[in-house]
């Protein structure tokens, strides 16, 4: 017997797997929909990367196209503080949610083989959302292109909104999200002779300044912030380097664009004020996730007097099902798993806990939105 859409959340809530590593949470995912739909020809499970499963569902004609619904699997490196009788003990935690967004997917893909929806589906159970753009892979392995792809579908828990309620907007939802790494290179020098040296932490003072300032022009377009700064080891010693760790969130790829090009810009003024040398180097960019205009007035259409539907705007955090929606038109939603009077924990906190019962209420949501998608 398959389990149940509970239960599978509080085995992958126990058992978090970070990205790329995500063996054991393809197993279990793979072994219950095996189950449920043993026997049926429709239905094919494949495996486009190492972690992960694609499951093509055809159960309408060979012209009807495809809707694409997808769910991230992965965790983060954090130790669990919900206090929860199944919580995770291996360093890693769901705390951004993916358990309850595979239970919700999983419990929608129980419901379509009980009721025999004539659709034809692929249920993305995607690794790597958190670093390394999953999604992006998935698309490059050309797995995709087999397939005539209507729309796709996509939710992420959040506990600013009530239990309840869902959250999307008519455009942009999440941002571009990019990397940028810059290393400074000077000379070491005791801080009493500062003209024997050349200081590093002084081009990442002035660097930051000016990239502050760049930013604020672009009011609440675009944010360029900084998590890591790394320079000297010793008090009385300027340092030869440092080394700053940010990212850009912009509303649009061209304006996270033309942002890190006045990166480069502002360096270039440093280097010519200080003589140091730098590295700018852009790690893993996500682009943004827009949602589509039509798509958006259905939900709200087919779901607004069940739910609390709210139209939020956008949010500056990054998702790599941007890559999908710059593919398909696509419906992407926030659902509230917050309680009424209760401090928000949270995305990516050690107690961030979305309770059990938001799962069947995401589940009728996906039933609503695909049985007539």
């Amino acid at each position: 017997m398959s389990l149940s859409a509970v239960e599978l959340r509080r085995a992958l809530h126990a058992n978090p797997e970070p990205s790329f590593k995500e063996f054991a949470t393809t197993a279990l995912i793979e072994e219950n929909i095996s189950k449920i739909y043993s026997g049926l020809e429709y239905v094919r499970i494949l495996k486009p990367l190492q972690t992960g499963l694609l499951i093509e569902y055809r159960a309408a004609g060979p012209e009807e196209p495809f809707v694409l619904v997808r769910a991230d699997i992965d965790a983060l490196k954090m130790d669990e503080a919900t206090g929860c009788e199944y919580k995770s003990v291996n360093g890693f935690m769901h705390s951004c949610g993916h358990d309850v967004h595979c239970a919700v997917l999983y419990g929608f893909i129980r419901r379509a083989a009980e009721r025999k929806i004539k659709k034809n589906f692929l249920f993305l159970f995607q690794p790597a959302e958190e670093s390394g753009g999953g999604a992006e892979l998935v698309i490059k392995s050309g797995i995709l292109d087999k397939y005539n792809i209507s729309s796709a579908y996509a939710l992420h828990v959040n506990d600013e909104f009530e239990e309840g309620s869902l959250a999307s907007t008519d455009g942009v939802l999440f941002a571009s999200a990019r990397e940028a790494d810059i290393e400074f290179i000077g000379k070491a020098s005791h801080i009493a002779f500062p003209e024997r040296g050349i200081d590093a932490l002084k081009a990442a003072r002035l660097f930051l300044d000016a990239a502050g300032a760049e930013a604020l022009k672009y009011g609440g377009r675009l944010i360029f912030g900084v998590g890591m700064l790394n320079a000297g080891e010793v008090r009385n010693i300027l340092p030869a380097r440092a080394v700053i760790k940010g990212s850009i969130r912009a509303l649009s790829t061209s304006v996270s664009d033309e942002f890190y090009e006045k990166l480069s810009a502002v360096l270039r003024g440093v280097k010519d004020s200080l003589k140091v040398d730098f590295n700018l180097k852009t790690g893993s960019y996500y682009p943004e996730v827009s949602v589509d205009s039509e798509l958006f007035s259905r939900a709200r259409a087919l779901l607004d007097r069940k739910f609390n539907f709210i139209n939020c705007g956008h949010k500056l955090t990054g998702e790599d099902f941007g890559f999908i929606s710059k593919r398909y038109p696509s419906f992407m939603f926030w659902l509230g798993t917050g309680a009424p009077g209760v401090k928000p924990a949270g995305l990516h906190n050690p107690e961030f806990f979305p309770p059990e019962s938001v799962i069947e209420k995401g589940i009728e949501i996906l039933t609503l939105l695909l049985s007539g998608a």
